[in-house]
């Protein structure tokens, strides 16, 4: 899944980090330090992807985020320092795909771009074909939102979709409870920490063979949770 995206992030250091990151992912990226730079690059450049920081100096995220809403369908996901539920809200009323809350880990934030890419589809790869995730018994097919196990169809909310996908994506990664929330936001605004285990908890009754003894979703006491098993 090769992409251009358009980094809008007034600390340099930061934003050189996540330009190396996509590279190293195989993608392309345009840098850009302040508001009114965002949207002049947005406009001629019709990125893939905007990682948008809140923070930004002359127009911060939020005016570029209405700005790029009122004009085009682009994919924005949102960097803040700022958690408050407020400004989350408000980044995802205005149209922001997804958000991630500093500090955060390379290896996240590519995981999310990942994300955000294949559900947009504005990717050549993801407009011709999505690739079907397989581990574990699960496959997960992104552009029918359909999942399987052992060949039998499981219905999954969006939330328990989604959360499915990431683990199914990296199995035996180890995703805390707060990584796994990350990918409900945008579908379940009222979710909290204790949320997912309740996600985990429901996705056991539809793919464990016997979901108080869980040999699939297995708990990780004092971290979080992971899908057993390789690639399939």
């Amino acid at each position: 899944m090769c992409a251009h995206v358009l980094v809008a992030e007034d600390d340099e250091m930061q934003a050189e980090l996540i330009r190396r990151s996509l590279l190293t992912e195989g993608h392309t990226a345009t840098v850009v330090h302040d508001g009114g730079a965002a949207i002049a690059a947005a406009r001629k450049l019709r990125p893939d992807l905007v990682v948008l920081d809140l923070m930004l100096p002359v127009i911060d995220g939020f005016g570029v985020c209405r700005a790029l809403r009122g004009e085009d369908d682009i994919p924005v996901l949102m960097l803040t320092a700022r958690s408050t539920e407020d400004d989350v809200l408000l980044g995802l009323e205005l149209g922001a795909d997804d958000y991630m809350t500093k500090p955060y880990s390379p290896r996240e934030l590519m995981a999310r771009i990942r994300t955000v890419l294949r559900r947009s589809g504005r990717t050549a790869e993801g407009r011709q074909e999505d690739t079907v995730v397989r581990a574990a018994g699960l496959s997960v097919d992104p552009a029918r939102h359909e999942v399987r196990c052992d060949g039998t169809p499981v219905d999954c909310t969006p939330a328990e979709f989604e959360i499915l996908l990431a683990m199914t994506a990296e199995p035996e990664r180890v995703f805390s409870r707060r990584q796994l929330l990350q990918y409900t936001r945008g579908l379940d605004r009222a979710s909290t920490e204790r949320a997912v285990d309740v996600h985990i908890m429901n996705l056991r009754r539809k793919i464990e063979a016997d979901p108080r003894k869980p040999a699939r979703l297995l708990t990780v006491f004092g971290v979080g949770y992971k899908l057993r098993g390789g690639r399939a």
